[in-house]
């Protein structure tokens, strides 16, 4: 073939060929549809509303005995009864051992003969005083022998009254041979047993009681919030409630008994004690718990569920839905979001509806659908 036909036809296969791309790419345009706008994102909504709320302060806490006792023997001797049982409540005044008490009831014993011995002979001094005494009234004797009677009834008083102090230590070493419970409490566990022998001196004891009904509740809050403790305590009795490690189930309810007397300046806190009835022993020594106080009630207070306060780099911040189902982002400034309802102080006003569940979802400008109470409540659920 000549080199123009070959060149011809070259050129027609390749308009043919473009020809069949261009009809191809229009008819696949056509066949794809046009995406249109995403569907809303279903939100759960609360509208902003003006409320009395309590005024509280949150810090952490840990929970100590009221008291402490280490039972210890005060005289020595060998244990020859143990009259509790670990782990179990006692009243102040129960028995809780027994110190062998022999030794020390025949000293009691001694001291109680000594003291029989010279009261005989004081009284038979003092009848010997008497009849000097006779006697000298009518010159029959001299006045040293009434002075020398006169001066052994003293010295026999005063024998006899050391007889007494020696009968009452006596009786005190063989009533500590009784140990009793000094407060009321729950027992530990016990650290001796029957047969050793027990020095006063020695450091072992027998078991540790500690009171937990009440019960002390040591927490700390930041030192700016020393003056409104301080002025809230002015005014009467401030409550303290005491929650769980998940800030949210509550374990007791008392009171604040002090604010300490000085602020730790390596961390800028004050410390509070607070005393707790603990009637259900939800409270051990040891644990550590949240502690929150109420300081007082803000009247009228802007207040939205603390489920729609969402926490980013810049702060906190709340999408609130418009009137056109869309979302717009406002900035927070709170005066309390310690429970499930936050108290606002700005960037939300009055009638606002802000977004409490599905807000991951989000963006500024995202179109939303509302779900109603009874399915927000459903969701919730599963």
């Amino acid at each position: 073939m000549r080199p123009s036909r070959i060149l011809l036809f070259v050129g027609i296969l390749a308009i043919a060929a473009f020809i069949a791309w261009r009809y191809t790419t229009n008819e696949s345009a056509r066949a794809k549809p046009v995406a249109g706008p995403p569907p809303p994102i279903p939100v759960d909504v609360a509208t902003v509303a003006r409320a009395d709320m309590p005024i509280y302060l949150t810090g952490l806490g840990t929970v100590q005995a009221f008291n402490t006792v280490t039972v210890t023997s005060r005289v020595d001797g060998e244990i020859v009864k143990i009259a509790f049982t670990e782990g179990q409540d006692v009243r102040a005044g129960d028995l809780l051992a027994v110190i062998d008490p022999r030794p020390y009831q025949a000293a009691y014993d001694q001291a109680v003969a000594k003291k029989a011995q010279d009261e005989a002979q004081l009284a038979n001094s003092r009848r010997d005083l008497e009849r000097y005494q006779t006697l000298s009234a009518q010159n029959y004797t001299s006045k040293q022998t009434l002075d020398t009677t006169r001066s052994l009834v003293d010295q026999l008083e005063a024998q006899v009254r050391g007889d007494q102090a020696a009968i009452d230590m006596a009786r005190t070493q063989l009533d500590y041979t009784r140990i009793a419970a000094p407060i009321g409490g729950r027992l530990g566990i016990r650290q001796i047993d029957i047969g050793n022998v027990m020095h006063a001196a020695s450091a072992n004891p027998i078991v540790v009681i500690t009171q937990l009904q009440p019960i002390s509740l040591i927490f700390t809050l930041p030192e700016d919030d020393l003056s409104p403790v301080s002025a809230a305590l002015a005014k009467g009795p401030v409550s303290v409630t005491a929650f769980a490690s998940d800030g949210t189930t509550p374990l007791d309810v008392g009171s604040l008994m002090l604010v300490d007397n000085q602020i730790d300046q390596t961390t800028g806190t004050i410390r509070l004690k607070a005393s707790m009835p603990n009637p259900q022993n939800k409270l051990w020594p040891g644990a550590f718990v949240n502690a929150r106080i109420q300081l007082g009630t803000r009247a009228d207070a802007l207040t939205a569920p603390t489920a729609a306060v969402q926490r980013g780099a810049n702060g906190l911040y709340a999408y609130v839905v418009k009137s056109d189902n869309t979302v717009e982002v406002r900035k927070l400034k709170l005066a309390d979001d310690s429970g499930p309802i936050a108290v606002i102080d700005d960037g939300l006003k009055d009638g606002d509806r802000v977004v409490t569940g599905g807000a991951y979802r989000l963006q500024p400008g995202s179109n939303v659908q509302i779900r109603p109470p009874i399915a927000a409540n459903a969701s919730d659920k599963q």
